[in-house]
């Protein structure tokens, strides 16, 4: 069995027997004209080759692998950039003002006229939802489905029913005299636009690439001490790097690709920083990984700061994802930084500038991830082996991007990713890539001799210091952010708001890996990454920020996005009765409820979004002779029934928007969502449905002065004025 698939040195060698050409070099004569192609018996070049000069070495002697490495990063960034991207979902359109014409009494065909031009598209066999707006109560009657039978211009329609109506139903569209409303969706369904695109776009999940790290799924299955879906993930990918060893490093691995692109545009042209290759940093990346492994065990889930393809994704997040999201909405949609993303910034500057020391540096001797590939090696199937046709030449060693071979061109195991880039470049052709238990014409080992050990430089398990610096190091920093951290324990301590459908706390904060994947999929930026509040343990986690947006009710993308599970994938009939937090009412600042002025801005916009969780009640009234209050006296003040309320912030949003950034009657927005205990629905699994009708059952609706008093203002406990729904 050959791997081989580099693109040969132009040279023949002399003594050696005819091989026919392999498998990609017979299709390519087959496929592109001579000219493009190379002969290395008038060692003549092809225009192929010419081309691949000019992008570099590593493209000349292993084009295939270059290639794979480019679709990749593009895949990576497609599914960043465009996948991740909800803002173009639209709700479904609404058309107002229509005024019945004609009304066929005995079939309900209409002709129907507006003023106002249509602002999007119906045409015949079009199905739409009408509704009455004049009808005297509150709730618009809906009258029925029809569908367009023909349309004239912009403003008439003729409709008819999409099923035989009943004589009620008849009577009841005879008599309506307009203006009606029309919808493409009937107008007791909950909106799910957000949530329909994202299941579009997520036929192949936005968070492939973090499944396929390895180290993201392995920590936090330990954190949890639980199994992950996403270990699926790293099982696949381990799997094929028993045959292809190391390969998601050679091949796949999106942040290895802009180490490279670094390293070539910037990293090269400095050398007064670069380092020997056989310091004590080799083993370095064991000892994180020893380090990851050992906190991950004590609850501690540091992978997140130190994994390949969260470090990528949190940088791309909070560098290039603002400035897609300002120059395509608007700057004033980018929200501000914290300086949690400004360190997370400078960690992911680091990786890059480890590439001062040496190419490559971080891949080489820092990634936890690429050290479970390299054990994983240990399991290897095919292997890089040289020939005894070796004239030591040293080329190979030159160009090896991930310093996996030893100073006799013999192969260090654990470190080759089998991209093959020496196999374009030996000139004696004696490299190859077979089965491990290929020893065919191999050239002897040690010669020239390499003062490595057996185990050989990067055996980290003969370093005792090494692994007792990683085991140190893992429980100390598990210490340390449970120390500074959450502090669950008390009661006291602020909780953040997490998105719907998170996990209790504490699993939350051992199964979060702090990617950004849930920022980058939400519509309205209302998920943001949270600072230094609970310590090194909340670091980059997200919560919902109330007072910037509110959270959509047709979305769900947040849980479909999460690789972990931190976030649990609901659909949307459980998301909009899952609770996030309970929006409390400031009675101190409340405009009605200090007596200031009249304000429903609060209960406009739960009423809009369908929640209908904030009612009104009448304060400050006072008696007049006969002891009663006057009829209007006082004002209408929010109160919120907490059966309801899913803390999605939409009323902190409005409040904040109007009343603090605009009027700036307020210094604060009125009315705050809050998480803790009894404020928020957590659990790891079950139904959100079944829990809140548990609990409406369990829970005597209270309402008006009858309310419980703590959902109350402090002077209505007190009791000193009428209080009426």
């Amino acid at each position: 069995m050959r791997l081989d698939h580099f693109l040969p040195a132009l040279t023949k060698v002399k003594d050696r027997a005819f091989r026919r050409p392999r498998w990609p070099a017979r299709v390519a004569r087959r496929v592109f004209p001579a000219s493009w192609l190379s002969d290395s018996q008038p060692r003549r070049v092809g225009g192929v080759r010419r081309w691949l000069q000019r992008l570099g070495p590593t493209w000349l002697s292993s084009p295939l692998r270059r290639i794979i490495q480019t679709v990749c990063l593009a895949l990576f960034l497609w599914f960043f950039f465009a996948r991740c991207w909800p803002y173009s979902a639209q709700p479904l359109p609404v058309w107002k003002g229509w005024i019945p014409v004609e009304i066929d009494a005995e079939t309900g065909r209409v002709r129907i006229t507006s003023e106002n031009e249509l602002t999007g598209s119906l045409q015949a066999g079009t199905h739409v939802h009408i509704c009455d707006q004049q009808t005297g109560n509150q709730t618009p009657a809906y009258l029925g489905s029809f569908v367009v039978e023909r349309a004239i211009g912009r403003r008439e329609l003729y409709l008819r029913p999409q099923e035989t109506m009943t004589p009620g139903a008849l009577e009841q569209l005879s008599i309506s005299a307009g203006p009606w409303t029309l919808s493409a969706q009937p107008p007791n369904k909950w909106p799910s636009h957000y949530a329909d695109q994202f299941a579009t776009l997520d036929k192949i999940p936005v968070e492939t690439f973090l499944l396929l790290d390895p180290l993201v799924s392995i920590s936090t299955a330990l954190a949890a001490r639980a199994w992950i879906w996403s270990l699926w993930g790293a099982a696949i990918i381990l799997g094929v790097c028993v045959f292809i060893p190391r390969g998601f490093c050679g091949y796949v691995c999106p942040l290895g690709t802009v180490i490279d692109l670094f390293d070539w545009a910037i990293g090269k042209r400095v050398k007064r920083f670069n380092v020997p290759d056989d310091g004590w940093w080799v083993h370095f990346k064991y000892y994180l990984l020893l380090g990851v492994l050992v906190a991950a065990l004590g609850g501690v889930l540091l992978s997140g700061f130190v994994s390949a393809i969260p470090v990528l994704t949190r940088g791309l997040l909070f560098l290039l994802a603002p400035l897609q999201l300002g120059f395509v909405r608007g700057w004033h949609q980018v929200p501000a930084m914290n300086s949690g993303q400004l360190l997370s910034i400078l960690l992911f500057a680091a990786v890059l500038c480890l590439g001062f020391l040496r190419s490559r540096f971080w891949c080489k001797y820092v990634c936890p991830s690429g050290a479970v590939f390299s054990l994983g090696n240990l399991f290897r199937t095919t292997e890089r082996k040289v020939e005894d046709s070796c004239i030591h030449c040293n080329k190979c060693v030159e160009i090896c991007p991930f310093d996996a071979i030893k100073p006799d061109f013999t192969t260090r195991v654990t470190d080759c990713t089998l991209c093959q880039t020496c196999g374009g470049v030996c000139p004696t052709h004696a490299i190859k890539f077979v089965d491990r238990n290929n020893h065919a014409f191999l050239k002897l080992e040690n010669e020239p001799p390499t003062g490595e050990s057996r185990i050989g430089r990067r055996g980290f398990l003969g370093s005792g210091l090494g692994v007792l610096a990683g085991l140190t190091g893992g429980v100390g920093s598990g210490l340390v952010t449970k120390t500074l951290g959450a502090r669950l324990d008390d009661p006291a301590q602020w909780r953040p708001v997490r998105p719907p459908g998170s996990v209790p706390e504490q699993e939350f904060l051992e199964l979060c890996i702090r990617c950004g994947e849930c920022f980058k999929v939400c519509p309205n930026n209302v998920l943001q990454p949270l600072g230094f509040q609970q310590g090194l343990e909340g670091l980059w986690t997200p919560h919902a920020v109330a007072n910037w947006a509110g959270c959509e009710p047709s979305c769900n993308s947040c849980g479909g996005a999460c690789p972990t599970g931190a976030i649990r994938a609901i659909p949307l009939e459980e998301k909009k009765v899952a609770r996030m937090g309970l929006a409390v009412v400031n009675a101190a600042t409340c405009l009605p409820w200090a007596g200031k002025e009249a304000c429903q801005l609060c209960v406009d916009e739960c009423v809009a979004a369908g929640y209908d969780a904030i009612e009104f009640v009448r304060v400050h009234t006072l008696d007049d002779s006969s002891g009663k209050p006057p009829e209007g006296a006082g004002f209408l003040a929010p109160k919120v029934q907490p059966d309801k309320c899913v803390g999605c912030g939409l009323c902190q949003t409005r409040c904040y928007s109007i009343n603090v950034k605009t009027k700036k009657s307020l210094q604060q927005s009125a009315i705050i969502v809050e998480a803790g205990n009894g404020k928020e629905d957590r659990m790891m699994s079950g139904s959100y449905v079944t829990l809140r009708e548990k609990t409406r059952r369990e829970t005597p609706r209270a309402t008006g002065a009858d309310a419980p008093a703590e959902y109350l203002p402090e002077f209505l406990k007190r009791g000193p004025s009428h209080v009426e729904k």
